[in-house]
Order: structure tokens, then C-alpha cells, then sequence
């Protein structure tokens, strides 16, 4: 049987993504990833490893930027029957829907802001409210908290295969507590606004 050798591959790989030319390319890559509704997490995970938190967390911020947009234009138009199709399987995304119709910016923001809601299908389900495109755009913006905390995690990931260092005083401990008790400070944010949205949405669910 053929044995594929992952190793050798990314050791082949990583040295691409960490050039210039290679975090060039890791924004179309997101975007893409974005559009073929692929989970994010382990894309801005890596990203972190590769890139360190903040490099990282821009480079995936452009991707999913570029990616939300594409699929937002496609839902609003040649794909729309198919989100349509996808979303009466889900009430509680296609009450997201109907809310964000009504409620516009301020629910795109809170539901940015959840982990708990599916970003690239609600992409294409902006793409049937009412909300305008610019509306829709600033909304992205909610985005950040959680792209932060992923690449932050991911970054510290690839500090963990040398966390030795640390415990034997060979790297920097105060830098490494910082950004963790920062990623659990971004957490608690995501966590908090998570409960804000559950309740914007029983009031919408219970005032129809």
C-alpha cells in the first residue's frame, strides 16, 4: 500500500507559508476556505503557529474578510434557491435570518461575535436578509475577537513543543503567561456576548 509521508510534506510546506510570498498566499487560501464552508478554526490555528498571533490574526482577518464578502454576493444572488434550500433544514439559522432583517448591524456584530453560530454558512444566509452590503461589511468586524483567540492558541500550540524552555528558564515565561491570560480574557468576551445573542434572539423568536 502507498505510504504517504505527512511529515516530509509539511517540513516541504512550512517553509513556503513562512516566506513573504507564502502569508501572501494564505489569504486567498482563507478566503477560499471560507467559501467551500470549511471549518476555520484549525486554518486560524495554524495560522497562528506559522505567523504568531497578531501577523496571523491579520492575515486570517483579510481571508475570512474576502472570503464573507464573496459569499455573501453569492447568496444574494446566482446561489440564492440553494441557501434557501440548506438553511429550512436549520429554524435556528433561518431565524437568524429573518432577525438580522429586522435588526440589521447590531445582530450581524452579536452573531460575529459567538463562536456558537457557523461563520461561513452565515455568510450565504446574510445574502437572503434585507441588510445592506455595508452593513454587512462593518459587521465583519465582530470577527476579530475570536480570530484573535484562535491564532493566539495556535501560537501558543507551537510554544508548547518547546515549553521545556520555559520550565528550565531558557525562554521568556512573563511573555508567554501574558498572552495567555489575554487569550482567556478573549475568551470570556466571546463567552459573555454569546449569552447577549441567545437572548436577542428568544426576544425576536417570542415578539413573532
Amino acid at each position: 500500500m502507498f505510504d504517504f509521508d505527512y511529515s516530509v510534506w509539511i517540513d516541504q510546506l512550512l517553509p513556503l507559508l513562512q516566506s513573504p510570498i507564502g502569508a501572501a498566499l494564505f489569504v486567498p487560501f482563507y478566503a477560499l476556505w471560507v467559501i467551500f464552508l470549511l471549518p476555520g478554526i484549525w486554518a486560524s490555528m495554524l495560522a497562528g503557529v506559522i505567523y504568531g498571533t497578531w501577523y496571523g490574526s491579520l492575515l486570517v482577518f483579510l481571508g475570512a474578510f474576502i472570503g464573507a464578502e464573496v459569499s455573501f454576493l453569492f447568496g444574494r444572488t446566482f446561489l440564492r434557491k440553494w441557501v434557501q434550500l440548506r438553511i429550512s433544514k436549520w429554524p435556528k439559522i433561518e431565524a437568524i435570518q429573518k432577525a438580522v432583517s429586522r435588526e440589521g448591524l447590531r445582530l450581524v456584530l452579536l452573531t460575529r461575535l459567538s463562536p456558537a453560530f457557523p461563520f461561513s454558512i452565515l455568510n450565504f444566509v446574510y445574502g437572503l436578509s434585507e441588510i445592506s452590503f455595508r452593513d454587512y461589511s462593518f459587521g465583519l468586524i465582530g470577527i476579530l475577537p475570536g480570530t484573535i483567540l484562535f491564532c493566539g492558541l495556535g501560537s501558543i500550540a507551537g510554544d508548547l513543543a518547546r515549553f521545556s524552555e520555559v520550565l528550565d528558564g531558557r525562554s521568556d515565561l512573563p511573555s508567554f503567561l501574558i498572552r495567555l491570560v489575554g487569550l482567556i480574557a478573549t475568551l470570556f468576551v466571546i463567552w459573555f456576548v454569546s449569552r447577549a445573542i441567545r437572548t436577542a434572539l428568544q426576544d425576536f423568536e417570542s415578539s413573532i
